[in-house]
């Protein structure tokens, strides 16, 4: 009578009906366990088909993951995978259909929106924690591509690292057995990998600047001159 509870199909009819459209939906099957049973206990439920969300519960959530995400790493840059964001919430966030809920709350408030990209989904957050999401657009989806190269080039380098150490320990072994010829290939080998690794972190450091002049400056320029480089 308060309008404490809602009926989830109402919920989601409030919501941008293009968010339904990428899968929302199918992890809306089961009540929450965090709405009814825990207010009114298990014996007080109704039936599945009526389940009811407390919306005061379902806006506390929403802006747990949402102040989750500012204070994190990942709010360097507004763009960040649906996958990381879903990572990152796991402790707030039990289930898959505890998630989408509240991204969907989030969408509703226009702190998130969302966007599919080559099959991966991107979400981007509103700067500041009371301003107002702007859509995608293609400087995101640039950002976006850049810290994917990112991710790849600092994956490279670690395992790269890994290797050099690996020649190191292995020339160390051919000296202690006497075997001078296998340490020296070893210790080329070595070499060459720490000269890849510097051409790396060239390449990670040139990356990493124009992600930061990209919301610097927030101008499609600088997303060209990316793909120019060939990053």
């Amino acid at each position: 009578r308060r309008g404490k509870l809602q009926r989830e199909s109402d919920f989601m009819a409030s919501v941008d009906s293009s968010w339904i459209s990428w899968g929302v939906g199918v992890f809306i099957l089961k009540p929450l366990k965090w709405t009814l049973s825990s207010v009114l206990g298990d014996s007080k439920i109704p039936e599945e088909e009526e389940v009811l969300i407390y919306v005061e519960l379902l806006q506390e959530k929403a802006e747990e993951v949402y102040r989750l995400y500012q204070n994190s790493a990942l709010s360097s840059h507004p763009v960040v995978a649906l996958s990381e964001l879903r990572s990152l919430c796991a402790a707030v966030c039990p289930d898959e259909r505890t998630f989408y809920l509240l991204l969907l709350q989030l969408q509703k408030e226009k702190r998130v929106t969302i966007l599919e990209q080559n099959g991966e989904k991107i979400v981007k957050f509103a700067r500041g924690l009371h301003a107002k999401v702007s859509p995608m657009n293609d400087v995101d989806i640039g950002v976006y591509q850049l810290m994917q190269s990112e991710q790849l080039l600092s994956q490279k380098v670690e395992s790269l690292s890994q290797e050099a150490e690996k020649c190191k320990e292995d020339a160390r072994s051919a000296c202690r057995a006497g075997k001078k010829q296998l340490a020296l290939r070893c210790l080329k080998s070595k070499r060459r990998t720490e000269r890849r690794i510097e051409e790396l972190h060239s390449k990670l450091d040139a990356v990493q600047g124009i992600l930061d002049r990209i919301y610097a400056s927030q101008t499609d320029q600088m997303v060209a001159w990316s793909f120019y480089l060939g990053l």
